[in-house]
């Protein structure tokens, strides 16, 4: 008798767990870092801008030919010194700028 009651327990305790739950999502907020890079792109066709740090690079945007654009920079802290670079859609060319210090907006103009 004693195991009818255990194992009637244990389903009970069972099915109460597997009802619904009220549960809320959201999105992490977005961290403004106040940090982001002005590409003016001079040349004749479109770049995909890149952020350096310790080696990994990072995507940050594209820039169309002829146009200049604000891109946030998300994950680095102001005062980090990083790499930035411009590769052409085809590959063909690479402008880059060393020991940039992100504070602000930095201006990175190509060619």
């Amino acid at each position: 008798m004693n195991v009818r009651v255990i194992a009637l327990a244990a389903v009970l305790a069972g099915l109460s767990a597997c009802g619904p739950r009220q549960a809320e999502v959201r999105t992490a907020p977005t961290q403004a870092t106040g940090v982001s890079i002005q590409v003016k792109n001079d040349v004749a066709q479109a770049v995909n801008v890149y952020i350096s740090a310790g080696g990994a690079d990072s995507f940050l945007g594209q820039v169309g030919a002829k146009e200049s654009k604000t891109i946030p920079v998300q994950g680095f802290a102001s005062g980090t010194t990083v790499s930035l670079k411009a590769v052409t859609i085809d590959g063909a060319k690479t402008y880059s700028r060393d020991k940039v210090v992100l504070s602000g907006t930095y201006v990175f103009p190509l060619p």
